[in-house]
């Protein structure tokens, strides 16, 4: 743990650390929502980025406490309706920042530990990062057949007549090329084309976009490929997706060969010898950042050789051999114009700050997070104060400080409400908290629209037709008040029918795509559950552990019930941990939850989640212990999940191998009276198909 991490650690209760957590993967979900899927960012990204860096540095001091829908395990945002949904054969990862020299060396260090290489430096590239948007490139036969967007780096939207009319995107690789390879890279508009069209916009009454970046991004996700045509987008290509063949052994090399093929390629790109080389070039970059004829915002470091690439893997969101390392951001000034209070599918009522409109690093901000009151308090924020925006380093607030001796004389403290201001429920706060949550629970307007309008999300039910606005309406009027009520719609079919703005053709299409999602696999139904802190990359974590919905189940009651074995068991699956543990236990326990569990399981078919299909591990349980001389403990984590096996923390009666490394200790001794199968390392590289240790 670092130092930040230990003061964090120190100074934070684990109360008032899952408090802020919640709050801003809430904060991040909707801004990504507003960049992502509607070009339209309410903030700037220094201070995106100020967000995910407080997240991180949370997530770090509270391991236990990460969210299974953490922003941090999530890339983009889901693929909007108008185009065809594309799935990427591998999917198109997000990356880690670094905004000082600390976050950089960091990294550096995490990766030479990972491979276990002690001191020793790792060659690397540096390319420019520019500020654009990313897609996918697919040949075949070297002519090109599809191009995507990112989406939420699992599902993109498919753009390929779009990506057609932009010039520097061959239509035909130059020379040869295997049968079939992705080309990732980033569509941008430079900074002279980007005035260029905001005065067209204008001079035609329309609104200008924000920043070149949402300029590019808005005119290559037209649905008139015409529209695509008119607009000077370029692209820069850099990276190696899903491949027949791999032509090249570093990444140095595939920046030569794309430039080989026809691609344009980012000419300040360079190779480094490692560490202090990077540092330089850091330096470099930002002296000639302003100068450039496009934007960027930092640079992106890459372990230069594929080899060491494919050993680092990823984790989460973000690939462990790449890192952006970003510039620092600009303050400015705006002046608060009122406090909004929003209640979120959990109860929290988060504070939101309402600002007149400010340009800050290109980007037009409207809104900010003020946290919590003890926030708000601590900083003496009151509505008409002039205030100060800024990310520096590891300070989140984006409202850095209240300008005194420009506040109005009738400002007057924000009182926060003791009340919810949608359900009028007492909002309480327990000792230890920073946060209020309404106590209506579901006879809360806001929590039962929330948490509907979750559960049937993209990523959990994914019901077309019944998005937010739908499920509004719904509630409001009485259609819906839980999930299974969804499913019994089809009795009112008439009733939504005669509804303002529907009629028989939109209700039988309601009532199909609902009864097209009776059939769901266990990771997404457990999503859509919306227990606090399991989302989706726990969810999946889960279902792959419990295999099925009576037998997950079972073992949740058991867990409920304080049963030690299962609670065991739960918080020592590898990524979930005891503190989402804890609120499976507390879900499980209250008589209501289990009641829509009954309800929910009448209305659908739940399918069983499938081990990883050919793997010399699938569906086994591993533990490993002790020190390993062939790989790192995390290495072979990483190679045991990608054999399809379930690897935990602690061994139980459950548990399939144990790999024992040296001087391991009582793991075995535990594996050993369970009758668990021991394995020495020579015995683990022979299962895995690894080459034997030196």
């Amino acid at each position: 743990m670092t130092e930040p991490e230990k003061l964090l650690a120190a100074s934070l209760s684990e109360e008032r650390a899952a408090a802020e957590i919640e709050s801003l993967a809430a904060e991040i979900a909707r801004h990504d929502r507003a960049y992502h899927e509607q070009d339209a960012p309410e903030i700037t990204d220094a201070e995106y980025d100020a967000l995910r860096r407080r997240l991180a540095l949370l997530e770090a001091a509270f391991p236990g406490l990460v969210r299974a829908d953490s922003p941090s395990r999530r890339v983009g945002a889901p693929a909007a309706s108008g185009f065809a949904k594309v799935t990427h054969g591998v999917p198109m990862l997000s990356l880690d920042n670094a905004f000082a020299l600390g976050d950089f060396r960091d990294f550096s260090a995490r990766a030479r530990r990972f491979l276990g290489l002690g001191e020793g430096d790792l060659a690397l590239v540096g390319e420019p990062k520019i500020d654009g948007l990313s897609v996918s490139l697919t040949y075949e036969g070297g002519r090109l057949v599809r191009a995507a967007t990112r989406g939420d780096g699992l599902v993109g939207e498919d753009v390929t007549v779009n990506v057609r009319t932009i010039a520097s995107v061959p239509w035909r690789l130059e020379g040869a090329a295997p049968a079939r390879i992705e080309i990732r890279g980033e569509i941008f508009m430079s900074k002279a084309d980007f005035l260029s069209l905001n005065a067209a916009q204008e001079a035609a009454g329309q609104r200008p976009f924000a920043n070149p970046r949402n300029g590019a991004a808005g005119s290559l996700r037209q649905l008139d490929p015409a529209v695509t045509a008119s607009r000077p987008l370029s692209l820069f290509a850099y990276a190696l997706g899903e491949a027949s063949a791999v032509p090249v052994d570093s990444h140095w090399h595939w920046l030569e060969q794309l430039r080989a093929w026809g691609f344009a390629v980012n000419p300040l790109s360079r190779q480094l010898a490692g560490t202090e080389a990077a540092v330089a070039f850091q330096a470099e970059m930002g002296e000639r950042r302003a100068a450039l004829p496009y934007d960027i915002d930092g640079v992106v470091y890459k372990v230069d050789s594929l080899e060491l690439q494919r050993r680092l893997g990823s984790v989460g969101r973000a690939p462990r051999w790449a890192i952006a390392w970003k510039f620092p951001a600009e303050r400015a000034t705006t002046v608060l114009e009122g406090i909004d209070i929003q209640v979120g599918r959990t109860g929290a009522l988060t504070p939101v700050a309402r600002l007149t409109p400010v340009n800050v690093g290109g980007v037009l901000v409207r809104n900010a997070t003020l946290h919590n009151e003890d926030e708000i308090a601590r900083k003496d924020i009151r509505v008409g104060d002039t205030v100060v925006l800024q990310r520096a380093g590891d300070v989140i607030p984006q409202i850095v400080e209240a300008l005194v001796e420009r506040r109005p004389p009738d400002a007057v403290p924000f009182a926060f409400p003791e009340r919810c201001p949608v359900c009028g429920s007492a909002a309480v706060r327990l000792e230890g908290e920073a946060v209020r949550r309404c106590n209506g629970g579901l006879t809360c307007p806001a929590q039962v629209v929330e948490r509907l309008i979750h559960f049937a999300s993209r990523a959990a039910f994914d019901i077309e037709g019944m998005g937010e606005k739908t499920v509004r309406e719904f509630v409001a009027d009485g259609l819906i008040a839980s999930p299974a009520d969804i499913f019994r719609l089809a009795a009112r079919e008439g009733e939504i029918a005669a509804r303002e703005g529907w009629g028989e053709v939109s209700a039988k299409k309601l009532m199909a795509a609902i009864d097209a999602r009776r059939c769901i696999p266990l990771a997404r139904f457990l999503y859509a559950l919306g227990i606090r802190r399991v989302g989706e990359s726990n969810a999946r974590l889960l279902a792959r552990h419990y295999g099925g919905f009576a037998f997950w189940r079972k073992r949740m009651e058991d867990a409920a019930a304080a049963e030690s074995e299962a609670r065991e068991e739960l918080g020592a699956i590898l990524g979930v941990g005891p503190a989402i543990a804890e609120e499976l236990a507390d879900f499980m326990a209250e008589p209501h939850n289990r009641a829509t569990l009954d309800a929910l399981a009448a209305e659908v078919e739940i399918e069983d989640a499938a081990p990883a299909a050919g793997g010399a591990l699938s569906g086994k349980i591993v533990v490993f212990t002790g020190t390993l001389a062939g790989q790192t403990r995390a290495e072979a984590k990483v190679v045991a999940e990608a054999l399809g096996a379930r690897v935990t923390d602690s061994v139980s009666a459950r548990t399939d191998y144990l790999i024992a490394g040296a001087e391991a200790g009582s793991k075995a001794r535990k594996a050993t009276a369970l009758g668990v199968r021991v394995l020495s390392e020579a015995e683990w590289r022979q299962l895995a198909g690894l080459p034997p240790g030196a």
